[in-house]
């Protein structure tokens, strides 16, 4: 299946859903006033896409094929990663304007690409920069259901660079399941933030994006992005890159068969494959 400007739907992300990576991402002060019952849990519920915003939330962001930097970008005042991540395309159950129920029906690769902005008030304010400033995969692989044993569990997270002709490992090749919230234990988390999250801090008032986007049947999260590499930690976007994140059976390929496959540009169908050519306007 595809998402396009055409589908009804909101866009989220999860901040802090595994270990280590808001600290590499210099993100880790933003959320030291963010109070969680569990310190193992994500930090908060984050908007890239909001059908019916007035500001830039309101710019449908994403593309399959290029990733447009940001014009600072491109003058060295700003900073942009490749965030590899797994996404989840989810039916959303209301009761009144409460989300009752979240249905995930289909995963896939994305890249929740980033400028670093120490000083930025939003988390959402480092997300969507206009068209083609996120990256979700063409391919979507369907879900049965979302609880162990689910198709997701044998897949993992793959993310390199491709600069001037070689391939760089960017993300550290991670298990999906090893994300800190997963199954059910990650819907519930995310239905709670649906229904109660503030704008506090970092954090938005989701409920507020709800209505804005008339509460729309369909929600797209990107569940959090994996470690760097200390390639990737170092080293930002520029023309020229092609940026590379893949979600893999684990049963079936290995890392060196992936970095073939992208080498090649020959996929398997069963791998959602993201492939983004880093471009100037």
């Amino acid at each position: 299946m595809q998402v396009t400007t055409e589908s009804k739907f909101i866009g989220l992300g999860v901040a802090g859903n595994f270990a280590g990576h808001l600290e590499q991402a210099g993100e880790a002060s933003d959320f030291v006033a963010v109070v969680v019952r569990d310190t193992s849990a994500p930090k908060a519920l984050f908007p890239f896409y909001v059908p019916g915003h007035p500001g830039q939330l309101g710019v449908f962001p994403l593309s399959e094929k290029a990733i447009f930097l940001p014009e600072a970008a491109v003058s060295g005042d700003e900073k942009v990663q490749i965030e590899p991540e797994v996404v989840l395309w989810c039916e959303l159950e209301y009761a009144g304007t409460q989300v009752a129920a979240i249905h995930p029906r289909a995963f896939g690769a994305y890249n929740d690409c980033s400028i670093r902005r120490p000083n930025a008030k939003k988390i959402s304010e480092k997300k969507n920069w206009g068209e083609e400033s996120k990256g979700l995969a063409a391919n979507l692989l369907p879900l049965s259901h979302f609880s162990a044993g689910c198709e997701l569990d044998d897949y993992r997270i793959a993310c390199y660079l491709e600069r001037d002709g070689e391939l760089h490992a960017y993300g550290v090749d991670s298990a999906a399941v090893d994300y800190s919230y997963f199954h059910q234990q990650l819907l519930d988390w995310a239905i709670d933030k649906f229904n109660h999250q503030q704008d506090e801090g970092p954090a938005e008032h989701i409920q507020g994006l709800l209505a804005q986007a008339g509460y729309p049947s369909h929600a797209l999260i990107s569940i959090g992005a994996t470690r760097y590499t200390p390639f990737g930690e170092t080293h930002f976007l520029k023309p020229g890159d092609t940026a590379c994140v893949l979600v893999y059976p684990a049963s079936r390929y290995g890392e060196s068969d992936i970095r073939d496959a992208i080498r090649s540009r020959q996929f398997g169908p069963d791998v959602s494959v993201l492939l983004q050519a880093v471009k100037t306007r």
